[in-house]
């Protein structure tokens, strides 16, 4: 009877997993990281449910969400793209203008363009310059940021993934 209970939960288990490998892709980390996900997705909800045999499983089961939800942050570029509200509330919106230079593509013979942004609240080319000066130092932060989230998340999971076992 063991036997075709466990074939039943393999097959189960397979058909879970179906749509992210389906959808995945060997060329990208991305990938990885959701098949990880998915797979922690599972043992959290193990641990929350009624098979779970530890003391502190309801525990284990949030530890394992904070990981996901700290994988998602950090993987969505949260921190390394935060900058981006601070500078919009500061200087406005940006646009974008692509500005012909001129000159041809030596490969293609296309004509090139130059990438121009400028800042809503910008006064003049001056007042830009400052600003991009300002976007280009909290990027750096931003990034700085974003670095430490990703160290700071892989000890988390390194800290705690020994004990999410049941």
């Amino acid at each position: 009877m063991y036997w075709f209970k466990r074939k039943w939960e393999q097959v189960k288990r397979v058909w879970d997993f179906l749509p992210t490998i389906w959808n995945g892709f060997d060329f990208d980390y991305r990938y990885s990281l959701q098949l990880f996900t998915h797979q922690l997705k599972r043992q959290a909800d193990y641990f929350e449910g009624k098979d779970a045999h530890r003391i502190d499983a309801k525990n284990t089961a949030s530890r394992i969400r904070t990981a996901i939800e700290f994988i998602d942050k950090v993987y969505d570029e949260e921190y390394a793209n935060e900058y981006m509200d601070v500078v919009e509330k500061l200087y406005g919106r940006e646009t974008w203008e692509f500005i012909p230079t001129g000159e041809k593509s030596s490969v293609s013979g296309e004509e090139l363009y130059e990438l121009k942004v400028t800042n809503q609240n910008a006064i003049n080319e001056h007042h830009q310059e400052k600003i991009d000066r300002v976007k280009q130092e909290m990027r750096i932060a931003s990034r700085a940021k974003q670095k430490r989230a990703e160290k700071l998340l892989w000890r988390y999971i390194e800290h705690n993934i020994k004990y999410w076992w049941d």
